[in-house]
């Protein structure tokens, strides 16, 4: 009988862990409920607070920019799924463009630079994230949408020297590096933007592979909230300056600003790397950077605004960077709008400070690229315009982004607002299925337009096609 009083035990047992489980399902049940309401009614508390709020701006490119009152929608979370893009299947341009594939099968091409020989480098970089960030990604549903890549830590290299789309040489130029970005040849030197510091390499014009060591030239703070691991670098028009794109630590100052020091700014150094100093500040995650054909040595950025506020609120900018300039993050945006969150840490005297920029690119289209067409390869309206890679939504009930927008220019200034581009992008908006996600912009020396598509693992090659 010994084996039927084991089966019996193990009955009573199954039967216990059964009742067990539906207790907890019963106990989360009711705990998500709770949440649900609190959060609910938190949400509903914080749009009362802020009724009657909305502001409306109009920039400089006279553009009327409406900012709701924050809260006046939820804060969402729908987060994108890849699928790749098909063999037969390409981005969209407007009429008398053309896009094909420059590259394709690569790891996450991230950000393109092209040098003055016409040499075009790729890097290839992701961030790098804990077990349990990558946990955390996976059960909030962002793994699908291309955020949990390893980090190839490379950067590639392709010569077209006939300029017909086909790279004659493709070459790994330079690996063992961390999280690179930004690229830059300046005089005798190569430059790489690691998250934790920007690198110079010794070089020489046409080379297709550095082996030599390179020297940290300058110490940068690493990683960041969300994707702020990337630091971008440009030289001045003179080459007697370097500009480099620091990202916030946090999304709105949570984690304490004696965290974010040198960061949330883009910082300006000798291309020996002394001289370090903060040339503009508040700029939550400033990305590409140009100068503007026709402009006075004026520097242009992109900028990444912050999350959590409701679907419309803030939106991502485009704007000159004045020397010293302050543009509000953490404790305000689009001039003394202050953020609420930050109710008993405010900072009246930067928040009237906060600059206004010239350009509403949307809100959470988490705009990263710029490049302008200073050869004036394009024709018509295109000529000498900005181009702004936007990577895509995910604090948002909706996908936006995931396009290339166009920005008219006008003597060195904004004539309009952000209008499609290079779109296509988005497979499917009611299941959230995107073929890839644009990044970097950059013009070649033969005038076609470079778009990364880190997510889709392509480069993407726009021309104005000839009459006749």
């Amino acid at each position: 009988m010994g084996w039927f009083r084991q089966v019996f035990l193990l009955h009573s047992q199954v039967k216990v862990d059964i009742y067990m489980i539906k207790i907890s399902v019963k106990v989360l049940a009711v705990i998500a409920l709770q949440l649900m309401v609190s959060c609910g009614s938190g949400e509903s508390s914080k749009k009362a607070e802020n009724a009657g709020k909305t502001d409306t701006i109009t920039t400089e490119a006279s553009q009327a920019v409406r900012l709701p009152a924050p809260y006046a929608t939820p804060s969402a979370s729908v987060n994108s799924e890849v699928v790749g893009w098909p063999a037969s299947k390409t981005p969209k341009v407007p009429e008398g463009f053309s896009v094909t594939r420059f590259a394709a099968g690569l790891k996450n091409p991230r950000w393109v630079y092209v040098a003055a020989n016409g040499d075009v480098f790729v890097a290839e970089s992701a961030k790098e994230r804990s077990l349990p960030e990558k946990v955390k990604k996976t059960l909030s549903g962002k793994s699908g949408s291309g955020d949990l890549v390893e980090s190839p830590n490379a950067v590639l290299m392709f010569r077209d020297k006939d300029n017909d789309g086909i790279p004659e040489i493709k070459t790994t130029f330079l690996t063992g590096l961390n999280q690179p970005f930004g690229m830059l040849v300046l005089g005798n030197s190569f430059y790489v933007a690691n998250t934790d510091g920007l690198m110079q390499y010794p070089y020489e014009p046409g080379q297709t592979k550095i082996t030599a060591a390179g020297k940290k030239i300058i110490e940068l703070p690493a990683g960041g909230y969300n994707n702020h691991w990337t630091r971008n670098i440009m030289a001045s028009k003179d080459g007697k300056k370097i500009y480099i794109t620091v990202g916030s630590g946090s999304n709105v100052g949570e984690n304490g600003m004696e965290h974010e020091v040198h960061r949330a700014a883009i910082l300006e150094i000798n291309p020996d790397g002394t001289g370090e100093r903060v040339y503009a500040s508040g700029l939550r995650n400033p990305q590409g950077m140009g100068w503007a054909p026709d402009a006075q040595n004026t520097l242009w950025t992109v900028v990444n605004e912050r999350d959590g506020l409701g679907d419309d609120l803030v939106p991502d900018y485009m704007t000159s960077v004045k020397n010293g300039g302050f543009y509000g993050w953490p404790y305000a945006y689009w001039g003394q709008n202050e953020d609420p969150r930050l109710k008993d840490k405010q900072r009246p005297d930067l928040v009237k400070k906060t600059i206004v920029p010239e350009v509403d690119l949307g809100s959470h289209t988490a705009s990263l690229g710029l490049a302008f067409d200073e050869q004036r390869a394009f024709p018509g309206k295109y000529a000498g315009g900005a181009f702004i890679g936007q990577h895509g939504s995910w604090n948002s009930s909706r996908l936006v982004g995931y396009r290339v927008a166009f920005v008219p220019f006008k003597d060195g200034q904004p004539s309009g607002g952000p209008e499609p581009f290079l779109t296509g992008f988005i497979a499917d908006s009611a299941s959230s299925k995107v073929y890839g996600r644009p990044v970097g912009v950059a013009f070649t020396s033969g005038g076609a337009m470079l778009v990364t598509d880190d997510a889709g693992k392509t480069i993407w090659r726009v021309v104005a096609r000839k009459n006749g």
